[in-house]
């Protein structure tokens, strides 16, 4: 294969995209998985294990799997997809915002899974005594169940963050791979790697790990000494 030199204007674009789709979409996850986790943590009731199943569901399947039915809830002929278009003027699939949605479902339960070891480590009497004191459930989770379970929620907010950085399948299918738009480093690779050019795939993977790298260095360092 013929080496092809770097262009730093187009190697950066697919860098930015990406960090800024994996910020929003680990925030959404690390609401969503709190909440969640928080729930079923302290929750009995029939069907919580099929709903847990459900929930960590992504985790296992393979990611085009999670890219067709994507594809097929916010395509152009779903519900969904008709509502966007018609209050936006345009498809909701091939944009960043199913790209967001993309990596917001793949991050989601490995995040889940972290916040409700966390949750399930703290004792429940510690919980129950802010309620007979008065507080809301919302004063409990914000003053009582996030502080104690912090270790856990760094490393879970940390370990999606990382899990939407690096997603493909279910990105490339649902919001394909158009430059300055939807394209992410990760089918930035795919693309430069089927076009030959070795160079600029070998800097993408560079940047991914050491993006990688560093957010887990950084959660290791928050949660040492916690």
């Amino acid at each position: 294969m013929m080496a092809m030199a770097i262009d730093w204007s187009d190697f950066f674009e697919p860098v930015i995209l990406s960090a800024q789709i994996s910020v929003v979409a680990s925030v959404l996850v690390f609401v969503l998985a709190t909440l969640l986790a928080w729930r079923m943590a302290r929750r009995r009731f029939i069907g919580k294990n099929a709903i847990d199943t459900i929930l960590l569901l992504p985790l296992v399947l393979p990611p085009t799997v999670i890219g067709f039915f994507l594809l097929v809830l916010l395509g152009r002929r779903s519900w969904i997809g008709q509502a966007y278009e018609w209050l936006f003027e345009g498809p909701l699939v091939f944009t960043w915002i199913s790209a967001i949605i993309a990596a917001t479902v793949v991050a989601f339960p490995l995040a889940y899974r972290t916040f409700r070891a966390g949750f399930e480590s703290i004792d429940a009497e510690l919980e129950d005594s802010a309620r007979a004191l008065g507080a809301t459930e919302w004063q409990v989770l914000r003053y009582i169940s996030i502080p104690l379970a912090s270790r856990s929620l760094t490393s879970g907010y940390i370990l999606g963050f990382c899990r939407g950085l690096g997603e493909f399948g279910a990105t490339i299918m649902v919001a394909g791979n158009i430059p300055g738009r939807t394209q992410t480093i990760p089918t930035a690779i795919y693309v430069a790697t089927d076009g030959g050019n070795m160079r600029m795939a070998w800097a993408w993977a560079i940047a991914m790990i050491v993006l990688s790298f560093l957010m887990l260095l950084l959660s290791n360092h928050l949660t040492k000494d916690r």
